[in-house]
């Protein structure tokens, strides 16, 4: 009876199919894991986008009728009913005058 002890026999074979299993399992939830932080990226974007848009169409539009600028931002929250996510944006707003068009400048709040 001749035994190699270098040939592995049927019993002594390691199974990959778990550790494939395992595997591909962790690279789907990487890819969807990368994937929500690049909607949540490019939601945060046009949030900013839209927030940015409404502060420019309020201030013109105040000019238009009062035919100066706005003194602060909270005229344009109480006349306008502008809102925003205020832990996710600080909206900083410096009048310069009246015929001068407002320095505004939008920061995004670290999450």
């Amino acid at each position: 009876m001749s035994h190699n002890r270098f040939k592995m026999g049927q019993k002594d074979k390691i199974s990959l199919k778990p550790l494939l299993s395992v595997g591909l399992f962790a690279v789907i939830i990487f890819f969807f894991v990368a994937g929500f932080g690049s909607i949540s990226e490019s939601t945060r974007e046009r949030q900013r986008e839209s927030l940015d848009n409404a502060l420019t169409r309020n201030i013109v539009h105040y000019y238009s009728l009062e035919g100066k600028y706005p003194d602060s931002l909270e005229v344009l929250h109480k006349q306008y009913g502008l809102t925003y996510n205020q832990e996710l944006f600080y909206v900083d707003y410096r009048f310069l005058g009246d015929n001068i068009y407002p320095d505004v400048t939008i920061i995004e709040e670290e999450q």
